[in-house]
């Protein structure tokens, strides 16, 4: 399964990520840097008075595999 990391910093500069399951596989960068930039505009994510989602650094998909043993 692939999920969608978004790297945001917090207004104290402590590094945060948020997980997307079930996202488009095929978004290019332009797109996922704008939709977090709304993100981090909406202001929506607060801890003790401090916006979580403040400033968009980075983002990757993630593919994990499982390899079962029996």
């Amino acid at each position: 399964m692939r999920v969608l990391q978004l790297g945001f910093q917090s207004e104290t500069g402590k590094k945060r990520t948020l997980a997307l399951k079930y996202v488009d596989q095929n978004l290019d960068a332009e797109r996922v840097r704008a939709q977090m930039q709304t993100i981090a505009d909406a202001q929506l994510f607060m801890r003790d008075n401090e916006q979580i989602y403040f400033k968009p650094i980075s983002a990757k998909y993630v593919e994990t595999n499982e390899l079962p043993l029996f």
